[in-house]
């Protein structure tokens, strides 16, 4: 059980990568442990692309690296306090993408102008307002938590952005679309737009037609063809 769930980090870790979403080191991903120790995530000082098996920790709601080498990121609150506030959640990705922290910083309501905003629309998701450091303590996670409240996704304005799913290919493909949504909003509001978007109607309709469980997962599988081979030792 434990290198399947290893193994499902490793491979969320590199569709991230793939994705363009990676941060050099920072940026993680994670899986709840079937047995309730906490959470399966990357070791820290690593990036995306870099991962592999020996490179994934399990860690306790306490930050206890309970199995596995390397040490945890100091986020890991981030995907403990979520995933014990959310049952309904089996992982939970943290990225730094430049889109979505740029558009975070203008205080403006995401439109879904595009596929890619559907899920975040009509509720709009949540921004977390208690700071923009590091969430490196239980309670800025439970305080992280809280603000996410049912939400699949959240801002954090001068930091970046959590998504969440119930499985690792939802919490991937939501990361990546966030990102994308943001991207093009930015882009319309450059061109002095956006002037139109879907209505409530059409995003609920879109939401099942265009970004169903399949489709998430097709998306998913695609970056996964893609990954990014770990660099070999010694070669440039």
């Amino acid at each position: 059980m434990a290198e399947a769930v290893r193994e499902l980090v490793t491979q969320a870790s590199h569709a991230l990568a793939a994705a363009g979403l990676g941060d050099m080191v920072w940026g993680h991903a994670s899986v709840r442990d079937p047995d309730g120790r906490g959470v399966w995530m990357k070791a820290s000082g690593w990036g995306f692309e870099e991962v592999d098996q020996d490179r994934v920790v399990l860690v306790s709601p306490q930050g206890t690296v309970l199995d596995g080498a390397g040490r945890r990121h100091l986020e890991y609150p981030i995907h403990t306090e979520i995933v014990a506030r959310r049952p309904d959640v089996r992982a939970v990705v943290h990225t730094h993408a430049p889109a979505l922290a740029a558009f975070a910083s203008l205080d403006r309501a995401l439109k879904p102008i595009s596929h890619d905003a559907v899920p975040f629309t009509h509720p709009q998701l949540p921004r977390f307002l208690g700071t923009g450091a590091l969430i490196a303590t239980p309670e800025l996670g439970q305080a992280l938590a809280h603000s996410l409240a049912e939400a699949n996704a959240i801002l954090i304005p001068h930091h970046g952005a959590v998504t969440v799913g119930p499985d690792v290919e939802t919490a991937v493909m939501y990361s990546v679309l966030l990102e994308r949504a943001c991207r093009t909003q930015l882009l319309a509001m450059a061109a002095g737009g956006p002037v139109t978007w879907s209505d409530e109607a059409e995003t609920v309709f879109k939401r099942d037609q265009v970004w169903n469980s399949e489709q998430l997962h097709a998306g998913w599988r695609y970056l996964v063809r893609r990954e990014v081979s770990p660099p070999r030792e010694g070669v440039a």
